[in-house]
């Protein structure tokens, strides 16, 4: 693992052993941890999907909450993290080295944030779990969507028990919720194998029912410390 700056760079290179590597930043039991956010690296047809990116950026600094997140600069994944870095939060992007163009990488020097460059998209998804509480997806695209159900597979097969949120602002994830249901009475979720998440229609309702969600799964655990466990796998 290359190491640059303080505590705000580091590059993966293949092949290493990511489930070492951890941040002074995110671990430390007594403080806030931190929310993964799942969002496009569009901005969308609306105004509406950039204004709740920013208020989501802004209430996880505010409630003192890490953000967790794809490290792109662009889009509403850039408002969401710039948002959060100009309400003093603290931001840590994974980025897979492809993606550091397209996607805009932000200055790592930047005050509050962490960058961490990965190989591949199988780590950055990785690192993505293992360092977030819960998860909350905004609107986006493919990728977004893909992020999202991952997180709803991995809890419907009992491979974790973290809160997901979904953020419908302008019932953007409504045709989803409508998929989901078709798979219910096709019988392909069947009792028992449903999906576990949450939805909100704004971001401070989005926010607080995580919030509420992680301090009661604290609150059944004896142990303060770290208890995330590793990714499932294989990715």
């Amino acid at each position: 693992m290359e190491y640059t700056g303080a505590r705000r760079l580091y590059i993966m290179p293949r092949g290493s052993n990511v489930r070492q590597m951890t941040s002074p930043d995110f671990r430390n039991p007594g403080e806030a941890r931190a929310i993964c956010v799942f969002c496009g690296s569009g901005a969308g047809a609306s105004p509406e999907f950039t204004e709740a990116a920013r208020l989501v950026g802004a209430l996880l600094a505010q409630k003192g909450v890490g953000l967790v997140y794809g490290g792109g600069d662009i889009g509403l994944m850039g408002e969401v993290a710039r948002s959060a870095l100009a309400h003093g939060g603290r931001v840590t992007g994974i980025i897979p080295d492809f993606l550091i163009r397209r996607e805009h990488m932000p200055d790592p020097a930047a005050e509050g944030r962490e960058t961490i460059i990965v190989s591949d998209m199988h780590t950055r998804k990785r690192l993505m779990y293992e360092r977030a509480d819960a998860f909350l997806a905004l609107p986006g695209g493919i990728g977004t969507l893909e992020e999202l159900v991952e997180q709803m597979t991995w809890s419907q097969l009992g491979q974790h028990t973290r809160p997901i949120m979904v953020l419908n602002t302008l019932g953007f994830w409504d045709p989803l919720f409508e998929l989901l249901r078709h798979m219910r009475q096709a019988m392909f979720l069947r009792p028992g194998l449903d999906a576990s998440y949450m939805i909100a229609a704004e971001p401070a309702g989005a926010i607080d029912a995580l919030l509420a969600a992680i301090a009661s799964a604290r609150a059944a655990s004896p142990d303060p410390g770290d208890d995330r466990p590793p990714a499932p796998g294989p990715f």
